[in-house]
């Protein structure tokens, strides 16, 4: 897979993958925009990753959203062509992908505008202490509008319009973050990835499919009311059962030795 502004790699059932415009503070241009969902179809698509993690290139940005010079020019051809103009061309993140591999996103500076959407549709969050997290939208004349929708998933209200309105006159800090439940750790910049990186080894050790499924049922269930929350869920499940490692797992917890667990393909 030949990438032109993404570094993807693979160790011990991870994938890395790095946003590697560090140049323009890894904002989105129209190649990225087009590899982003080949990088994750590339996640689903092999059996030996489990998990993956997502970060910038450099310590100044994660990703600071679509890149204002291409829209300056009048470039504005985001995602696949014949997508044009839909909301399905914007298609980032693992989660607007459909890819229901857990995925670890570490901020390791600023997340700002469409940036924020890598945070939202995260798994788990690790950031530097120095990371920022701001949506200036409305501050160069655009609607703030999928990225605080999706954040209402995991903020308060007042704290999403906060970000949203204030156009980043003030930025929320890591530490903020991590109080409003945005983040889950915040650490020194040299500690991001090595944490990123445990929390991965971690999550790998269980059954891929079991991870797959739970991570699906708790994404979609914010879809729906409570009473469709739960059938989905229970669809999921029954699904799941018909899995090998829904019978491996039990097995050997009773037989006091390592699971082996299937592939998912």
């Amino acid at each position: 897979m030949e990438l032109e502004t993404l570094l993807y790699e693979t160790r011990d059932r991870v994938a890395i993958i790095t946003l590697n415009r560090p140049e323009r503070l890894n904002a989105i241009n129209t190649a990225m925009s087009r590899e982003l969902p080949l990088a994750w179809r590339e996640v689903m698509r092999d059996p030996d990753v489990v998990c993956a993690i997502l970060t910038g290139a450099g310590d100044r940005a994660l990703c600071t959203g679509f890149d204002m010079h291409d829209f300056a020019s009048g470039r504005t051809d985001v995602g696949d062509p014949a997508e044009a103009g839909s909301l399905s061309a914007v298609r980032f993140t693992a989660l607007q992908n459909r890819c229901w591999k857990p995925v670890i996103t570490a901020v390791n500076g600023m997340a700002t505008g469409g940036g924020m959407h890598f945070v939202a549709g995260s798994d788990l969050v690790v950031a530097a202490e120095h990371a920022e997290f701001f949506e200036n939208h409305v501050a160069v004349g655009m609607m703030s509008g999928l990225e605080p929708v999706s954040l209402l998933r995991r903020m308060p209200l007042e704290a999403v319009m906060r970000l949203s309105l204030l156009g980043g006159a003030e930025r929320m800090s890591a530490r903020r973050a991590h109080e409003l439940g945005l983040v889950g750790d915040v650490l020194p910049a040299d500690q991001v990835m090595p944490r990123a990186l445990e929390l991965a080894e971690k999550i790998a050790r269980s059954s891929p499919a079991a991870l797959m499924a739970t991570k699906r049922s708790i994404w979609e269930s914010l879809d729906h009311g409570l009473s469709a929350a739960l059938e989905n869920t229970w669809s999921i499940m029954r699904e799941h059962t018909a899995h090998p490692d829904a019978t491996e797992g039990p097995r050997a917890f009773a037989a006091k030795r390592a699971p082996a667990w299937r592939p998912v393909e």
